[in-house]
């Protein structure tokens, strides 16, 4: 049965709703939607947080994986209908199916505090993800195997970007899809920041096909531009937020350490769930147990560890007193990095656990990338323009990586304490170092 046909058929007699506090209602029209939603692997992101360790940082981010797969889902529903509207020459309506499904289970193989979970165990939710559709295992494959016995390959070949229809995969990945619209908006509501702020409504009015991708017409430039300067402003603001980051680094290092110590056969107490993943021998089942509650339990027990640096790093973690960091220039200041380092090290601290090197980096446009296709612009002769071509704006961010380097020790080494003969020690170096940035930016005020 071809995909068209199964979706005719397998329209529900009456629309489902889902209530939103970004997109109003989310609308599912479709059996097999509804189907993938109610699947154990698909719930499981209601206890997986979209945003990982910002959450310390900004408390009303509280919001999850699932709600944002929704809301991934309803944009790409929005756009999908508007396309069998209006460009029914340049769409081809069998590839709704396939479009819907993957936009809802883009990020099904997320893990608990996503990309500082996968460091440890070496491997990425894109993985997760296609290993999760394709299992014969799981309820997702049972549910995408009703269209037919190809369709869950179909879903995941979206997802590795190995479709054959360029629209579909543009859509869901590319440099405006529906997974960063939805995001952007959904995380600055959940922040409370107002940078991923930008006109949804005129994107989506503006967004149409082509035969070799998605463009958007000339005059929705400036809605695109918005966009653009929203995700800067919200990866500046909220995704690179340095507090965010010691979290994260402090995650990043309790993890490292409970999983040596479980290889030398020192960690307690111990916690199962996580012992395929200490030992490098995990199945999908396995990492389908976990979940933020999972890792949020072991750090717990890791408290009353008896080893002093878990039991430390965990109390760290959860009483959220995150290391502190400081910025630099990573050409010109490393000797200076390094010896604040070894001044950690030369105490009480172990120099790999209690110091961390943190660089974020961001793009927010390049139309060079050869991994992502550039947004172009539809004039009113059916030509394509890049967009940074007819605007300045977008220009002036294209081709620009924008970050920084961080230091982070622990807190009481960038605080004044002169009891402390030690940290007061560690203070010195340290003013020492912030007069030599402070002088240096000022005799070479252009200098990065």
């Amino acid at each position: 049965m071809s995909a068209d046909k199964f979706e005719r058929i397998d329209r529900l007699p009456f629309e489902k709703v889902f209530k939103d506090p970004v997109h109003d209602y989310i609308h599912v029209r479709h059996r097999i939607i509804l189907d993938l939603i109610d699947t154990k692997e698909f719930q499981r992101l209601r206890r997986i947080k979209q945003l990982g360790t910002a959450q310390f940082t900004f408390h009303g981010a509280e919001h999850s994986r699932f709600s944002h797969s929704l809301g991934v889902y309803e944009i790409t529903r929005k756009i999908v209908d508007m396309f069998e509207r209006n460009y029914s020459d340049e769409w081809d309506p069998n590839m709704r199916l396939v479009t819907l499904c993957a936009a809802l289970l883009h990020d099904l193989g997320h893990g608990p505090f996503s990309h500082t979970f996968e460091k440890i165990i070496g491997s990425d939710h894109e993985k997760f993800t296609t290993d999760i559709i394709l299992s014969e295992e799981t309820e997702i494959h049972e549910v995408l195997s009703r269209v037919s016995p190809d369709f869950p390959n179909q879903v995941a070949s979206v997802i590795t970007k190995e479709h054959e229809n360029p629209q579909v995969v543009q859509l869901i990945s590319s440099q405006i899809d529906a997974d960063r619209m939805d995001y952007l908006q959904r995380d600055a509501f959940f922040t409370g920041a107002t940078y991923g702020a930008f006109d949804l409504s005129r994107i989506l009015r503006v967004i149409r096909p082509y035969e070799n991708g998605i463009a958007f017409q000339y005059q929705g430039m400036h809605a695109v531009e918005d966009y653009i300067v929203s995700r800067f402003q919200m990866y500046m603001q909220v995704y690179f937020h340095p507090a965010s980051r010691g979290m994260e680094v402090t995650l990043d290092r309790l993890l490292y350490r409970a999983k040596f110590l479980y290889q030398e056969e020192k960690l307690y107490p111990h916690f199962s769930l996580l012992d395929p993943f200490f030992k490098d021998d995990y199945t999908i089942e396995d990492y389908l147990r976990l979940d933020d509650s999972v890792l949020q339990t072991a750090i717990n027990l890791w408290t009353t560890s008896d080893d002093a640096y878990l039991s430390e790093l965990s109390t760290m973690f959860l009483n959220r007193r995150p290391f502190k960091s400081v910025a630099y220039d990573k050409g010109r200041d490393e000797p200076i990095i390094e010896k604040l380092r070894d001044i950690v090290g030369n105490l009480k601290y172990d120099k790999e656990l209690f110091t961390r090197i943190n660089s974020s980096s961001d793009l927010p446009y390049d139309y060079k990338l050869k991994s992502k296709t550039p947004i172009h612009l539809m004039q009113a002769d059916g030509s394509l323009i890049e967009l940074s071509e007819a605007s300045p704006i977008v220009k002036s961010l294209s081709g620009n990586l924008h970050g920084d380097h961080r230091l982070y020790v622990p807190k009481e080494f960038l605080e004044n304490n002169q009891k402390n003969k030690e940290v007061s020690m560690f203070q010195e170096d340290y003013d020492e170092f912030q007069k030599y940035i402070v002088n240096d930016r000022i005799k070479n005020p252009n200098k990065n």
